[in-house]
Parts: C-alpha cells; structure tokens; sequence
C-alpha cells in the first residue's frame, strides 16, 4: 500500500526547509532565507505552518547584539519528513514499473 504524501511538507519550499533542517543541528533563519532567496515574509509563513504542526522548533538568540532565531527540525519533523520520502519514493518506482519499455528499431 502506497504510504500518503504528507501535505503540511509537500509545498515545494516546506519540503526544501525540511530537507535543509535535516541535515544539521539548527540553522539560523537568515541562512535559511538567503539558501532559499525568498523574503523573510514568505519564510515566516512557512515556518509558523512547519511550527504548528510540531515540525520545527525556532528559539530566539543574538549574535553580536542582533536579533536571530534559530530553527532546528524536531523528532517529529525527522519522521514526517523520512516518511513523506518514502511516498515520493514509492510514487517513482510506480512510474518507472508503469513506464512503458522501449524496444530497440531494426
């Protein structure tokens, strides 16, 4: 059985946030947006969505007296994110056993 998408990471920039946050401890919001080159509205959003569905966890800090917030991916995040992995995984393997097979022309 095909495992489901997961909605709240399949938008294209969640999914990317995800898989940024998967690979690291925390990263710093501004890091986040200049990989990404989005607006920090744009970013919010995304984050404030990743947030509320216990995906991410953002705390407050400062670097040399400036503001930041530092996002790192939750255990839940982790699993959500391997599992929608898997369904996009599960998905390309059905199109590739669909793909009709070329025979070579004589």
């Amino acid at each position: 059985m095909m495992a489901d998408l997961n909605p709240v990471i399949h938008a294209p920039l969640r999914l990317r946030i995800c898989s940024l946050l998967s690979s690291v401890d925390q990263v710093e919001f501004s890091t986040i947006r200049r990989h990404l080159d989005v607006a920090d509205s744009v970013l919010s959003k995304h984050l404030a969505t990743l947030e509320e569905a216990g995906y991410v966890s953002l705390a407050k800090g400062s670097i040399d007296a400036r503001r930041t917030t530092w996002i790192s991916l939750s255990s839940a995040g982790r699993k959500a994110l391997r599992q929608h992995l898997r369904a996009l995984q599960e998905l390309i393997d059905a199109a590739d056993r669909a793909s009709p097979r070329r025979t070579p022309r004589s």
